[in-house]
């Protein structure tokens, strides 16, 4: 159990005032503008006497910020993370301004909320908690904000690329999880695929290739394309959607180009490259089978799927947290979209979950909200953690 006089160093008050004040940064990936907010961070972690504290800027307003409570070096450092971005609150009309932060029936509204600067949110909190109570810690304590996790993740590809993850021995992210432990997250794997022809005056169609014609026989193959994969325990089997279709300039033309995005959610144990050659060789096969057919395939994002085995010590050690602090047993489970785990687990040997207050199906949604209990709930986990993984 985790040493509660910790928890005389938590205002209530001013833990939820952190999370508004920090959903009132508009951070809308794209852009991104994310640059602001780290900033306010860091001049968070600086009051919290988190001496080493810095922003990572970079690109058109944007960065990553970056927070470590140095420990004695026994113990291998804990590795906080999250997104500063959001995407857009979208076209359907808020219950409550999406960046208003406000607080009602004992929920925070607003854009991110959940997705994710809740758990952000409730990681400084429980920084400022272990550093006021001043605990001795074994191993570093890493607080990481980073940029595009909502696009191309550039914030975390940039410090992992930097050597940020060195000296880590186990990851928590905060995104939202009802205050479940996730362990695994399917991997996105989108490629577009173009068909070309040959352009005719549409009275005359002999006399073209016509493009879309052909991308009918391709997407026939594809929606009946089976996966090579073994299904996952966690995150069962993959999927693949038929996205965008475009092709053609003018109803009385024959189309030369026609292009289809494909989405493919992965489990683990899939291979990316080896679906791009699965459809190669389907073009291949059609060049055969059709006169001047002729298409490409082009990747437009490739994120592995990650896994950390519920039987992993770490995974183990936050189950075991969870039942000791708030009496709940609980099952390691995963999520179909990706995180920035995407970008630091490939090659690593390192064990991260995924814990953060709010529900994952409220991301995107409008009238986002993040409950206060769960909020709490969530710094309070936060803080038994840094305990039991850098102090014990």
């Amino acid at each position: 159990m985790v040493d509660k006089k910790v928890h005389d160093y938590i205002n209530k008050d001013e833990a939820i005032k952190l999370l508004q004040d920090m959903i009132k940064f508009k951070t809308v990936n794209a852009p991104g503008d994310e640059l602001p907010l780290a900033e306010f961070i860091k001049a968070k972690l600086i009051e919290m006497g988190v001496e080493e504290s810095y922003v990572d800027a970079f690109g058109d307003n944007r960065g990553n910020v970056v927070g470590r409570i140095k420990g004695t070096g026994e113990k291998a450092a804990l590795f906080f993370n999250g997104h500063l971005d959001t995407v857009p609150p979208g076209d359907i009309i808020w219950e409550h301004d999406p960046y208003s932060g406000v607080l009602m029936d004992n929920k925070i509204y607003g854009r991110g909320s959940a997705d994710m600067k809740g758990g952000l949110a409730a990681m400084l909190v429980a920084m400022k908690a272990v550093k006021d109570a001043g605990w001795k810690l074994k191993g570093d304590l890493i607080y990481t904000a980073t940029a595009g996790e909502e696009t191309d993740s550039i914030g975390a590809v940039k410090y992992t690329d930097e050597g940020g993850l060195d000296g880590v021995g186990a990851i928590i992210i905060g995104e939202p999880s009802s205050n479940g432990v996730n362990v695994a997250e399917k991997g996105a794997f989108w490629v577009e695929i173009t068909t070309y022809g040959k352009t005719a005056h549409g009275a005359f169609p002999h006399k073209g290739i016509n493009a879309v014609v052909h991308m009918n026989a391709l997407v026939s193959e594809l929606v009946s394309y089976k996966f090579k994969y073994e299904e996952n325990p966690i995150v069962g089997h993959p999927t693949l959607n038929i996205s965008t279709i475009n092709g053609g300039v003018k109803t009385n033309v024959v189309p030369d180009k026609c292009s289809v995005t494909i989405d493919m959610r992965t489990v683990p144990g899939q291979v990316h490259s080896e679906i791009v050659k699965d459809f190669e060789d389907i073009i291949e096969k059609l060049s055969y089978e059709i006169k001047d057919f002729r298409a490409e395939v082009k990747v437009l994002n490739d994120r592995p799927a990650v896994e950390t085995k519920a039987a992993n010590p770490f995974v183990k050690l936050a189950v075991k947290t969870i039942k000791e602090e708030f009496g709940k047993e609980v099952e390691a489970k995963g999520v179909n979209f990706y995180t920035d785990a995407s970008v630091f687990l490939p090659g690593r040997d390192l064990p991260c979950i995924f814990y953060g207050p709010g529900d994952a199906d409220m991301a995107h949604q409008p009238n986002e909200f993040v409950p206060v209990d769960g909020y709490m709930e969530c710094i309070h986990f936060y803080i038994a953690m840094i305990q039991n993984y850098l102090v014990k």
